[in-house]
């Protein structure tokens, strides 16, 4: 029987360290009642779609979609840039910054808070993010979750739709695919970072 060495040794249990640190880190940055299923990996379970909203100041931005069996309720997530809109000192640190840069009015129909928002980071940037009910007569119940975070005086506006009452539920979805590769390497080359 072969003997391992003492480095080797060392490597192998280093190794299983980190795996098992790195496993605990995700679990504890994910909460258990968001019903996202593990095995998704963050951005691969979303679609990009078709920008459906016509242009205004900002220009077009993405649209994505995720379904009801990776996300556990079908989610629609409209993300673009406003190039120099944000508050250039505190960036969006409160509440009525996150209001003033927020794109709710592209969802028509009137919007009410469903409470205070909270602090949230995408990669290197801080922001709010907040869930809101959408009053639009002819439409069923909808819900939105507007995140708004910044890079110095560029700000980057996420509006995701749900059709609940209860989009804080879908914070750590969004989030997540907002921190993925297929958004932070569009804010890259949209921000000039």
């Amino acid at each position: 029987m072969a003997t391992m060495k003492p480095l080797t040794i060392v490597a192998v249990a280093s190794l299983g360290a980190g795996v098992l640190a790195g496993g605990i880190l995700l679990s504890a940055g994910r909460p258990a009642d968001r019903n996202l299923p593990s095995a998704v990996l963050p951005g691969s379970a979303w679609t990009e779609v078709q920008w459906p909203f016509p242009i205004d100041q900002f220009g077009r931005g993405k649209a994505f979609q995720c379904g009801a069996r990776d996300c556990g309720t079908p989610i629609t997530l409209y993300v673009r840039a406003k190039i120099g809109f944000c508050n250039c000192e505190t960036g969006v640190n409160d509440d009525a910054e996150l209001e003033r840069i927020a794109d709710l009015e592209l969802l028509g129909g009137q919007t009410a808070a469903l409470g205070d928002g909270r602090a949230i980071a995408v990669a290197h940037m801080k922001g709010r993010s907040r869930s809101y009910a959408l009053i639009v007569s002819d439409q069923p119940s909808r819900s939105a979750l507007s995140v708004g975070y910044n890079d110095r005086c560029d700000a980057i506006v996420a509006t995701a739709v749900v059709t609940h009452e209860r989009p804080a539920e879908i914070e750590w979805s969004v989030l997540t695919f907002l921190n993925s590769p297929t958004v932070m390497r569009w804010a890259e080359v949209t921000l000039g970072l």
